[in-house]
């Protein structure tokens, strides 16, 4: 059920990013936040928490892959010099492995990470110009794509960095426009390092997403935490549980927040009520789970040719390097 001030006009806060989202999610049937909700200050630090959980493999695996390989994706990028940009960078912190292997490459390298969290911009500003000789660090606030397009290459052959898996959040036709996005900000001959997790056993899988020490169900409860800060909600997050599943048919873990009790959510600022029938969820996060050609295929189909790839020893992760066509 909800109420609005004015059957002609929305609340101001609908107009907002956070509004507008919370307002389309929890009016929907069935209910859904968008995962990019989570990523609030604290969201951000819990999680970097989770991607340091011996549960969570994805971030130490495609770590060792740079480890590994980085000065051998630098080689595959061709002559000439690379400038980097990253698209969700958040801290950064997997990233430093590619700027040695530019600085080994090149002498210096200059680096544009582009998330939506200024303080983890920041902090890796600091940590790799501090650590890192050579690197030029320029951050831009800014969601995703936005902000390609203003990174000249300046004689430089531009390699955008997507890595993470973060592909794995959206849905197959739309991470073809995501990446379609990305390729339209490109001119040919520029690149892609995409990491994307791959598909295996569901216990190691759902371990990752719902770890014994908790972590993930604070993260998966902060974005209530956060509707309730900025839009005066009153969310009760002891109230939900979180939920994860392995969808086989799909290829993908989802993440829900299951309502314990038939309850109601007051969200002010919205001049919203949201009823809760005991059992019933809010989708917050979908995570695919790739093979090497459904992966090639969302690249291929994005206008991009894939080029190179590199695996760790029991193929849960891949980096794959592409070209813009």
């Amino acid at each position: 059920m909800h109420n609005f001030s004015s059957a002609l006009t929305l609340p101001e806060a609908a107009t907002t990013p956070v509004g507008a989202e919370v307002m389309r999610g929890l009016t929907a049937t069935p209910k859904t936040l968008s995962p990019w909700l989570f990523y609030d200050e604290a969201g951000s630090r819990l999680f970097e928490a989770i991607t340091r959980l011996p549960e969570y493999y994805l971030t130490r695996t495609e770590r060792g892959i740079f480890a590994e390989h980085a000065d051998a994706m630098l080689e595959s990028a061709g002559d000439g010099t690379v400038k980097m940009i990253e698209l969700g960078a958040g801290s950064a912190a997997k990233t430093g492995l590619l700027l040695q292997a530019a600085t080994r490459r090149q002498g210096k390298v200059d680096y544009v990470p582009i998330d939506v969290s200024r303080s983890a911009l920041a902090e890796a500003k600091r940590r790799l110009e501090a650590e890192i000789e050579g690197v030029r660090v320029t951050p831009r606030v800014a969601d995703y794509t936005e902000g390609i397009a203003e990174v000249p290459a300046a004689g430089a052959r531009r390699m955008v960095l997507y890595i993470g898996s973060s592909i794995g959040n959206f849905e197959p036709d739309d991470a073809v426009d995501v990446l379609r996005e990305v390729r339209k900000r490109l001119t040919a001959g520029d690149l892609l390092l995409l990491g994307a997790d791959c598909v295996k056993d569901r216990e190691t899988l759902l371990r990752a997403y719902d770890d014994e020490a908790g972590i993930t169900a604070e993260f998966n409860k902060n974005i209530l935490v956060r509707i309730n800060r900025e839009l005066g909600a009153n969310f009760n997050p002891r109230l939900f549980r979180h939920r994860a599943r392995w969808n086989e048919e799909k290829s993908r873990i989802e993440i829900h927040l299951e309502s314990v009790t038939a309850q109601v959510v007051r969200v002010p600022a919205l001049d919203l009520e949201v009823r809760f029938a005991a059992g019933e969820t809010i989708h917050t996060e979908n995570s695919y789970k790739f093979t090497a050609e459904s992966i090639a295929a969302i690249v291929e189909r994005a206008g991009f040719r894939m080029e190179r790839c590199w695996t760790d020893e029991r193929d849960w992760f891949g980096v794959y390097l592409a070209s813009a066509r």
